[in-house]
Protein backbone atom coordinates (compact mmCIF):
# COMPACT_ATOMS: atom_id res chain seq x y z
CA UNK A 1 0.00 0.00 0.00
CA UNK A 2 1.62 3.39 -1.13
CA UNK A 3 1.63 6.53 1.23
CA UNK A 4 -1.12 7.66 -0.63
CA UNK A 5 -3.57 5.45 -0.22
CA UNK A 6 -2.71 4.79 3.21
CA UNK A 7 -3.74 8.61 4.11
CA UNK A 8 -6.79 7.32 1.95
CA UNK A 9 -7.51 4.76 4.50
CA UNK A 10 -6.95 7.41 7.24
CA UNK A 11 -9.43 10.12 5.80
CA UNK A 12 -12.04 7.30 6.07
CA UNK A 13 -11.07 6.41 9.56
CA UNK A 14 -9.18 9.41 10.78
CA UNK A 15 -8.92 8.31 14.73
CA UNK A 16 -5.09 6.80 15.52
CA UNK A 17 -4.75 4.27 17.96
CA UNK A 18 -1.64 2.57 19.56
CA UNK A 19 -2.74 1.11 22.63
CA UNK A 20 -5.36 -1.83 22.20
CA UNK A 21 -6.88 -0.96 26.25
CA UNK A 22 -7.64 2.69 24.45
CA UNK A 23 -9.52 1.22 21.34
CA UNK A 24 -12.35 3.15 19.88
CA UNK A 25 -14.45 1.70 16.56
CA UNK A 26 -13.20 2.28 13.48
CA UNK A 27 -9.78 3.54 14.28
CA UNK A 28 -6.49 2.28 12.69
CA UNK A 29 -4.18 0.64 15.18
CA UNK A 30 -0.53 1.15 14.25
CA UNK A 31 1.44 -1.54 15.99
CA UNK A 32 4.37 0.38 17.48
CA UNK A 33 6.96 -1.66 19.40
CA UNK A 34 9.10 -1.07 22.55
CA UNK A 35 11.44 -2.02 24.34
CA UNK A 36 9.38 -4.38 26.54
CA UNK A 37 6.49 -5.18 23.76
CA UNK A 38 5.72 -5.89 20.24
CA UNK A 39 2.58 -4.26 18.95
CA UNK A 40 2.13 -6.71 16.06
CA UNK A 41 1.45 -9.40 18.76
CA UNK A 42 -1.55 -7.13 19.70
CA UNK A 43 -2.32 -6.24 16.30
CA UNK A 44 -5.17 -9.03 16.04
CA UNK A 45 -6.73 -8.20 19.54
CA UNK A 46 -6.97 -4.29 18.12
CA UNK A 47 -8.60 -5.94 15.29
CA UNK A 48 -11.48 -7.77 17.70
CA UNK A 49 -11.91 -4.74 19.69
CA UNK A 50 -13.64 -2.47 16.64
CA UNK A 51 -10.35 -1.28 14.96
CA UNK A 52 -10.94 -0.78 11.38
CA UNK A 53 -7.61 -1.85 10.32
CA UNK A 54 -3.94 -2.87 11.98
CA UNK A 55 -1.15 -1.49 10.32
CA UNK A 56 1.87 -4.08 11.44
CA UNK A 57 5.19 -4.71 10.07
CA UNK A 58 5.67 -8.69 10.42
CA UNK A 59 4.26 -10.53 7.90
CA UNK A 60 3.71 -13.56 10.43
CA UNK A 61 1.13 -11.73 11.95
CA UNK A 62 -0.89 -10.56 8.85
CA UNK A 63 -4.17 -13.32 8.79
CA UNK A 64 -6.20 -11.01 6.20
CA UNK A 65 -6.71 -7.95 4.41
CA UNK A 66 -7.31 -6.04 7.36
CA UNK A 67 -3.69 -5.97 8.39
CA UNK A 68 -1.54 -3.42 6.13
CA UNK A 69 1.81 -4.71 6.25
CA UNK A 70 4.22 -2.40 6.33
CA UNK A 71 8.60 -2.10 6.70
CA UNK A 72 8.42 0.14 9.55
CA UNK A 73 5.50 1.13 11.32
CA UNK A 74 6.92 4.00 13.55
CA UNK A 75 8.46 5.27 10.31
CA UNK A 76 4.85 5.03 8.47
CA UNK A 77 3.00 6.85 11.28
CA UNK A 78 5.72 9.73 10.89
CA UNK A 79 5.90 9.64 7.15
CA UNK A 80 2.27 9.37 7.09
CA UNK A 81 1.90 12.45 9.41
CA UNK A 82 4.14 14.44 6.81
CA UNK A 83 1.96 13.75 4.37
CA UNK A 84 -1.17 14.61 6.31
CA UNK A 85 0.28 18.39 7.04
CA UNK A 86 1.22 18.72 3.68
CA UNK A 87 -2.71 18.31 2.83
CA UNK A 88 -3.84 20.24 5.29
CA UNK A 89 -4.10 24.14 4.79
CA UNK A 90 -3.18 25.00 8.53
CA UNK A 91 0.05 26.62 9.75
CA UNK A 92 2.55 25.45 12.05
CA UNK A 93 3.94 27.07 14.67
CA UNK A 94 6.76 24.37 16.53
CA UNK A 95 8.24 25.73 19.53
CA UNK A 96 10.61 24.09 21.74
CA UNK A 97 13.36 24.89 24.61
CA UNK A 98 14.33 23.71 28.49
CA UNK A 99 11.51 25.07 30.49
CA UNK A 100 7.94 26.07 29.78
CA UNK A 101 7.23 24.89 26.66
CA UNK A 102 3.74 23.48 27.57
CA UNK A 103 2.83 26.29 29.33
CA UNK A 104 3.93 28.74 26.56
CA UNK A 105 2.23 26.47 23.66
CA UNK A 106 -0.88 26.83 25.89
CA UNK A 107 -0.95 30.51 25.84
CA UNK A 108 0.06 30.60 22.19
CA UNK A 109 -3.27 28.15 21.21
CA UNK A 110 -5.33 30.23 23.85
CA UNK A 111 -4.55 33.58 21.86
CA UNK A 112 -4.18 31.88 18.25
CA UNK A 113 -7.58 30.27 18.91
CA UNK A 114 -9.17 33.66 19.60
CA UNK A 115 -9.45 34.62 15.83
CA UNK A 116 -8.54 31.22 13.79
CA UNK A 117 -9.65 27.76 14.00
CA UNK A 118 -6.59 26.12 16.08
CA UNK A 119 -5.07 22.58 17.39
CA UNK A 120 -2.45 22.32 19.80
CA UNK A 121 -0.47 19.66 20.93
CA UNK A 122 -2.34 17.21 23.70
CA UNK A 123 -0.85 17.78 27.58
CA UNK A 124 3.28 17.22 26.30
CA UNK A 125 3.31 14.49 24.12
CA UNK A 126 6.14 15.83 21.84
CA UNK A 127 8.25 13.16 20.69
CA UNK A 128 8.51 11.02 17.87
CA UNK A 129 5.21 9.56 18.42
CA UNK A 130 3.43 12.64 19.37
CA UNK A 131 4.54 14.92 17.64
CA UNK A 132 3.07 12.40 14.14
CA UNK A 133 -0.18 12.38 16.76
CA UNK A 134 -0.35 16.06 17.01
CA UNK A 135 -0.05 16.30 13.14
CA UNK A 136 -2.73 13.47 12.06
CA UNK A 137 -5.74 15.53 14.08
CA UNK A 138 -5.46 18.07 12.52
CA UNK A 139 -8.79 18.60 10.56
CA UNK A 140 -9.52 19.49 7.10
CA UNK A 141 -11.26 22.84 9.00
CA UNK A 142 -8.50 23.62 11.11
CA UNK A 143 -5.93 26.76 10.04
CA UNK A 144 -3.38 26.85 12.61
CA UNK A 145 -1.76 23.85 14.45
CA UNK A 146 0.81 24.21 17.66
CA UNK A 147 3.10 22.02 17.82
CA UNK A 148 5.45 21.28 20.79
CA UNK A 149 8.80 19.36 20.13
CA UNK A 150 10.40 17.76 23.08
CA UNK A 151 13.94 16.56 22.96
CA UNK A 152 16.41 14.88 25.43
CA UNK A 153 19.53 14.00 22.99
CA UNK A 154 21.20 15.44 20.01
CA UNK A 155 19.42 15.11 16.70
CA UNK A 156 15.66 14.87 17.98
CA UNK A 157 14.28 18.20 17.03
CA UNK A 158 15.79 18.01 13.91
CA UNK A 159 14.36 15.04 13.24
CA UNK A 160 10.74 16.31 14.37
CA UNK A 161 11.23 19.69 12.39
CA UNK A 162 11.38 17.18 9.23
CA UNK A 163 7.80 15.76 10.57
CA UNK A 164 5.98 19.10 11.49
CA UNK A 165 7.65 20.99 8.49
CA UNK A 166 6.85 24.57 10.26
CA UNK A 167 5.87 27.60 9.04
CA UNK A 168 7.07 28.80 12.25
CA UNK A 169 8.91 28.41 15.72
CA UNK A 170 10.47 29.38 18.84
CA UNK A 171 12.14 28.43 21.19
CA UNK A 172 11.53 29.26 24.85
CA UNK A 173 14.62 28.77 26.21
CA UNK A 174 18.27 26.82 27.21
CA UNK A 175 18.57 25.72 30.26
CA UNK A 176 20.22 23.12 31.71
CA UNK A 177 17.96 20.05 31.00
CA UNK A 178 18.50 16.25 30.26
CA UNK A 179 22.22 16.58 30.15
CA UNK A 180 22.47 13.08 30.24
CA UNK A 181 21.63 13.12 26.84
CA UNK A 182 23.29 16.41 25.75
CA UNK A 183 26.38 16.07 27.53
CA UNK A 184 26.60 20.21 28.60
CA UNK A 185 24.87 23.53 28.48
CA UNK A 186 26.69 23.83 25.18
CA UNK A 187 24.72 20.99 23.87
CA UNK A 188 21.51 21.64 25.04
CA UNK A 189 21.78 25.22 22.98
CA UNK A 190 23.08 23.33 20.01
CA UNK A 191 20.44 20.48 20.05
CA UNK A 192 17.89 22.82 20.87
CA UNK A 193 18.71 25.42 18.22
CA UNK A 194 18.06 22.43 15.78
CA UNK A 195 14.60 24.29 15.25
CA UNK A 196 16.48 27.33 14.08
CA UNK A 197 18.49 25.23 11.84
CA UNK A 198 15.27 24.01 9.89
CA UNK A 199 13.22 27.18 9.85
CA UNK A 200 16.75 29.07 8.30
CA UNK A 201 16.78 26.14 5.82
CA UNK A 202 13.73 26.30 5.03
CA UNK A 203 13.07 30.32 4.41
CA UNK A 204 10.89 30.10 7.63
CA UNK A 205 9.58 32.81 10.34
CA UNK A 206 10.87 32.89 13.28
CA UNK A 207 9.93 34.35 16.99
CA UNK A 208 12.16 35.29 19.38
CA UNK A 209 12.55 36.42 22.85
CA UNK A 210 14.93 38.99 21.99
CA UNK A 211 16.22 39.49 25.64
CA UNK A 212 17.67 36.53 25.98
CA UNK A 213 21.25 36.24 24.80
CA UNK A 214 21.81 33.23 23.40
CA UNK A 215 18.99 33.39 20.94
CA UNK A 216 20.00 37.16 19.54
CA UNK A 217 23.48 35.30 18.72
CA UNK A 218 21.80 32.58 17.14
CA UNK A 219 19.52 34.97 15.08
CA UNK A 220 21.73 38.05 14.48
CA UNK A 221 22.39 37.39 10.74
CA UNK A 222 18.71 36.19 9.67
CA UNK A 223 15.94 38.45 8.44
CA UNK A 224 13.00 36.41 9.03
CA UNK A 225 12.22 37.17 12.67
CA UNK A 226 10.39 39.43 15.05
CA UNK A 227 10.86 39.44 18.92
CA UNK A 228 9.33 40.93 22.18
CA UNK A 229 11.77 43.08 24.49
CA UNK A 230 11.55 44.58 28.16
CA UNK A 231 14.03 47.21 27.04
CA UNK A 232 14.84 47.10 23.45
CA UNK A 233 12.37 49.11 21.70
CA UNK A 234 13.21 47.93 18.26
CA UNK A 235 11.30 44.87 19.43
CA UNK A 236 7.72 44.34 20.45
CA UNK A 237 7.60 46.11 23.78
CA UNK A 238 6.26 44.25 27.25
CA UNK A 239 6.77 46.00 30.07
CA UNK A 240 6.50 43.01 33.39
CA UNK A 241 4.78 44.69 36.71
CA UNK A 242 5.41 42.40 39.18
CA UNK A 243 4.62 38.52 40.57
CA UNK A 244 2.94 38.30 43.78
CA UNK A 245 2.22 36.10 42.88
CA UNK A 246 0.75 36.19 39.97
CA UNK A 247 2.50 37.95 36.47
CA UNK A 248 1.11 41.41 35.57
CA UNK A 249 2.55 42.89 32.98
CA UNK A 250 1.88 45.83 30.32
CA UNK A 251 1.56 45.43 26.25
CA UNK A 252 0.40 48.84 24.50
CA UNK A 253 -0.60 50.47 27.53
CA UNK A 254 -3.14 47.60 28.06
CA UNK A 255 -2.66 46.15 31.67
CA UNK A 256 -2.94 42.40 31.40
CA UNK A 257 -3.02 39.98 34.87
CA UNK A 258 -2.50 36.53 34.18
CA UNK A 259 -3.17 33.53 37.19
CA UNK A 260 0.25 32.68 36.51
CA UNK A 261 2.96 32.69 39.40
CA UNK A 262 6.51 33.27 38.63
CA UNK A 263 8.24 35.87 37.02
CA UNK A 264 9.93 32.55 34.75
CA UNK A 265 6.25 32.52 33.02
CA UNK A 266 6.79 36.28 31.91
CA UNK A 267 8.32 35.28 28.63
CA UNK A 268 6.20 32.58 27.85
CA UNK A 269 3.17 35.08 28.41
CA UNK A 270 5.62 37.41 26.17
CA UNK A 271 5.77 34.83 23.22
CA UNK A 272 1.79 34.36 23.08
CA UNK A 273 1.81 38.56 23.02
CA UNK A 274 3.96 38.58 20.53
CA UNK A 275 2.58 35.54 18.37
CA UNK A 276 -0.97 37.04 18.71
CA UNK A 277 -0.22 40.54 17.50
CA UNK A 278 1.42 39.20 14.19
CA UNK A 279 -1.40 36.99 13.28
CA UNK A 280 -3.71 40.09 13.94
CA UNK A 281 -5.57 38.96 17.19
CA UNK A 282 -6.86 42.01 18.69
CA UNK A 283 -5.14 43.10 21.95
CA UNK A 284 -8.49 42.66 23.76
CA UNK A 285 -8.60 39.17 22.58
CA UNK A 286 -5.51 38.76 24.04
CA UNK A 287 -5.62 40.13 26.62
CA UNK A 288 -8.72 38.12 27.40
CA UNK A 289 -7.25 34.35 26.29
CA UNK A 290 -4.07 35.34 29.16
CA UNK A 291 -6.87 36.65 31.94
CA UNK A 292 -8.54 33.16 31.64
CA UNK A 293 -6.06 30.69 31.38
CA UNK A 294 -5.51 28.71 34.00
CA UNK A 295 -2.38 26.06 34.80
CA UNK A 296 -3.41 22.67 35.16
CA UNK A 297 -1.48 19.37 35.99
CA UNK A 298 0.89 20.04 38.76
CA UNK A 299 2.31 23.03 36.82
CA UNK A 300 2.91 26.59 38.51
CA UNK A 301 -0.68 26.16 40.56
CA UNK A 302 -1.98 27.74 43.50
CA UNK A 303 -3.48 25.51 46.03
CA UNK A 304 -5.69 25.89 49.23
CA UNK A 305 -6.06 22.96 51.33
CA UNK A 306 -6.74 22.77 55.38
CA UNK A 307 -5.06 26.46 55.90
CA UNK A 308 -2.02 25.69 53.78
CA UNK A 309 -1.34 27.62 50.65
CA UNK A 310 0.55 24.96 48.54
CA UNK A 311 2.69 26.53 45.08
CA UNK A 312 2.30 23.06 43.16
CA UNK A 313 5.03 22.93 40.50
CA UNK A 314 5.54 19.32 40.59
CA UNK A 315 4.85 18.03 37.12
CA UNK A 316 9.02 18.74 36.58
CA UNK A 317 12.41 19.66 37.29
CA UNK A 318 15.90 20.55 35.54
CA UNK A 319 18.75 22.71 37.74
CA UNK A 320 17.56 26.26 35.50
CA UNK A 321 13.87 25.62 36.14
CA UNK A 322 14.17 24.78 40.54
CA UNK A 323 16.67 27.69 40.75
CA UNK A 324 13.64 30.11 38.84
CA UNK A 325 11.03 28.39 41.36
CA UNK A 326 13.36 28.92 44.17
CA UNK A 327 13.95 32.32 43.51
CA UNK A 328 10.07 33.62 42.55
CA UNK A 329 9.26 31.03 45.97
CA UNK A 330 11.56 33.47 47.91
CA UNK A 331 10.19 36.66 46.45
CA UNK A 332 6.50 36.41 47.23
CA UNK A 333 5.13 37.62 50.63
CA UNK A 334 4.42 35.02 52.59
CA UNK A 335 4.85 33.66 56.06
CA UNK A 336 6.06 30.26 57.26
CA UNK A 337 7.34 29.37 54.48
CA UNK A 338 8.05 25.61 53.92
CA UNK A 339 10.20 23.77 50.46
CA UNK A 340 10.00 20.29 49.54
CA UNK A 341 11.54 19.58 46.53
CA UNK A 342 12.74 16.21 44.87
CA UNK A 343 15.63 15.31 42.56
CA UNK A 344 16.09 16.34 39.17
CA UNK A 345 16.26 13.65 36.85
CA UNK A 346 18.51 12.91 33.61
CA UNK A 347 21.69 14.83 34.81
CA UNK A 348 23.86 11.92 34.34
CA UNK A 349 27.05 12.96 35.11
CA UNK A 350 26.36 16.13 36.45
CA UNK A 351 23.88 14.79 38.91
CA UNK A 352 25.85 15.25 42.45
CA UNK A 353 27.14 18.91 41.04
CA UNK A 354 23.39 19.92 40.78
CA UNK A 355 22.15 19.02 43.16
CA UNK A 356 24.64 19.98 45.93
CA UNK A 357 24.40 24.08 44.30
CA UNK A 358 20.69 23.50 44.72
CA UNK A 359 21.05 22.56 48.18
CA UNK A 360 23.42 24.85 49.03
CA UNK A 361 20.70 28.06 47.17
CA UNK A 362 18.27 26.99 49.56
CA UNK A 363 20.17 27.59 52.33
CA UNK A 364 21.55 31.18 50.75
CA UNK A 365 18.06 32.31 50.11
CA UNK A 366 17.12 31.51 53.97
CA UNK A 367 13.44 29.70 53.67
CA UNK A 368 12.55 28.99 57.33
CA UNK A 369 12.17 25.32 56.37
CA UNK A 370 13.67 22.78 53.97
CA UNK A 371 13.09 19.57 53.21
CA UNK A 372 14.77 17.44 50.47
CA UNK A 373 13.82 14.10 48.94
CA UNK A 374 15.71 11.94 46.94
CA UNK A 375 18.93 9.75 46.27
CA UNK A 376 20.52 12.72 45.02
CA UNK A 377 19.80 15.57 47.56
CA UNK A 378 19.99 12.68 50.57
CA UNK A 379 23.83 12.59 48.77
CA UNK A 380 24.17 16.16 49.55
CA UNK A 381 26.23 18.09 52.22
CA UNK A 382 23.16 20.31 54.04
CA UNK A 383 21.67 21.47 57.11
CA UNK A 384 18.83 20.94 55.33
CA UNK A 385 16.58 17.84 56.22
CA UNK A 386 16.83 14.93 53.51
CA UNK A 387 14.89 12.19 53.02
CA UNK A 388 16.01 9.29 50.21
CA UNK A 389 12.56 8.51 49.61
CA UNK A 390 8.46 9.44 49.45
CA UNK A 391 8.18 7.20 52.29
CA UNK A 392 10.62 8.92 54.86
CA UNK A 393 8.83 11.99 53.62
CA UNK A 394 5.67 10.93 54.52
CA UNK A 395 6.74 9.38 57.81
CA UNK A 396 7.99 12.49 59.18
CA UNK A 397 5.17 14.75 58.16
CA UNK A 398 2.74 11.85 60.57
CA UNK A 399 5.06 12.07 63.20
CA UNK A 400 5.59 15.93 62.50
CA UNK A 401 2.17 17.69 61.58
CA UNK A 402 3.45 21.20 59.98
CA UNK A 403 1.46 24.97 60.71
CA UNK A 404 -0.25 26.60 58.68
CA UNK A 405 2.22 28.07 56.14
CA UNK A 406 3.50 28.69 52.11
CA UNK A 407 4.87 25.61 50.84
CA UNK A 408 6.47 25.34 47.06
CA UNK A 409 6.69 22.04 45.76
CA UNK A 410 8.83 20.71 43.08
CA UNK A 411 10.90 18.08 41.47
CA UNK A 412 10.89 15.93 38.47
CA UNK A 413 8.26 13.46 37.04
CA UNK A 414 9.40 10.43 39.09
CA UNK A 415 9.56 11.73 42.13
CA UNK A 416 5.25 12.65 41.97
CA UNK A 417 5.40 15.15 44.91
CA UNK A 418 2.02 16.05 44.16
CA UNK A 419 1.51 12.65 46.53
CA UNK A 420 2.26 15.06 49.43
CA UNK A 421 -1.23 16.97 48.85
CA UNK A 422 -2.98 13.62 50.55
CA UNK A 423 -0.60 13.95 53.68
CA UNK A 424 -0.62 17.74 54.28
Amino acid sequence: MTLEQLHALFIEHPTICTDTRKITPGCLFFALKGPNFNGNAFAKDALEKGAAYAIIDEEEYKTSDRFVLCEDVLKTLQDLATYHRNQSKAKVVSLTGSNGKTTTKELIHAVISQKYRTIATKGNLNNHIGVPLTLLSIKEDIEMAIVEMGANHMGEIAMLSKIAQPDFGYITNFGKAHLEGFGSLEGVIKGKSELYDYLIAHDKFVFMNADDRVQQEKLAPYIKKIGFSTTDHQFYTITFKEANPYVILEAEGTQIKTQLIGRYNFPNCCAAILMGKYFNVPLGDIKTAIESYQPQNNRSQIISKNGHEIVLDAYNANPTSMKAALENFSLMDAKNKTLIIGDMFELGETAAEEHQVLADFTQKLGFDNVLLVGENFFRTQTVAKKFKTFEDLKDYFLKNPVEKGTFLIKGSRGMALERILDIL
